[in-house]
């Protein structure tokens, strides 16, 4: 499978209308505003900033406790039968998305819940693995897999259900350097429009727009590389202070 012309790829709009969560009265966002579109977009941030919560979010597992997050003008979160079609999401423990046992019934699985009979589910989803050049996985048990694999397979699932907008949430936490390499050309196939989530910058360095998520709160929002070296540098300045031995103080 090539890689996806950038001419071609689609693009989306994403609109945060004062989006605010609070989960046992404790708040996860706070308050985010904002309307940009996108080819590539990255979500930056610390450990604790909100940013798996806003890809949940965004892909309408999670409801907001006040506005709306819409993804091309549809709510994901109040209309499950637009989310079907319109948005995937790759999680950052395959583990965690994974449920059936051979690659093919776990790609076949999300067709069928877009209403396809379990023939033509399991004919695109054949048809996914070629496309991937790994027809020879369908009968493959998932447990024999390694993590990237587990990813890989995980990536197909969401692809064959040709989703407009496919988000990822720190896929590459745990892989090793080739194997980031491999799925990084993976998902460099996939000609929707993407949004990565990740806390480091090299990660998201081919995202024409970013956004910094720091304690819940959007810190900054705009074109990539501008936005990618201005979170750089606050963590390196941050990187650089003794702040380790408070803890102990």
């Amino acid at each position: 499978m090539t890689k996806a012309d950038p001419q071609a790829q689609q693009k989306a709009r994403l609109q945060l209308e004062a989006v605010s969560l609070e989960i046992d009265g404790r708040p996860i966002l706070r308050e985010l505003e904002l309307s940009v579109a996108f080819h590539r977009m990255g979500v930056l941030g610390r450990n604790g900033s909100g940013k798996s919560t806003l890809s949940r979010l965004i892909s309408g597992l999670v409801t907001p406790s006040a506005g709306r997050a819409l993804l091309n003008g549809a709510d994901m979160a109040a209309d499950r039968r637009a989310a079907l079609s319109e948005v995937g999401i790759l999680f950052q423990n395959p583990d965690h998305q994974i449920i059936f046992p051979t690659v093919l019934e776990e790609v076949s699985f999300g067709l069928a819940q877009q209403g396809r009979k379990q023939r033509d589910a399991e004919a695109e989803a054949r048809a996914t693995l070629e496309r991937f050049g790994k027809a020879h996985w369908a009968e493959v048990a998932v447990a024999t897999l390694s993590q990237g694999q587990k990813h890989l397979v995980c990536l197909m699932s969401v692809v064959a259900m040709a989703p407009r907008v496919l988000v990822l949430d720190e896929p590459f936490a745990g892989l090793d350097l080739p194997t980031k390499m491999q799925l990084r050309r993976a998902l460099g196939q996939f000609p929707g429009a993407l949004i990565h989530v990740s806390h480091d910058p090299e990660d998201i360095a081919d995202c024409d727009v970013c956004l910094w998520l720091d304690a819940g709160r959007l810190v900054e929002a705009g074109e990539g590389a501008r936005v990618g070296a201005a979170y750089l540098e606050a963590m390196r300045k941050l990187g650089a202070g003794d702040d380790l031995s408070d803890l102990s103080g």
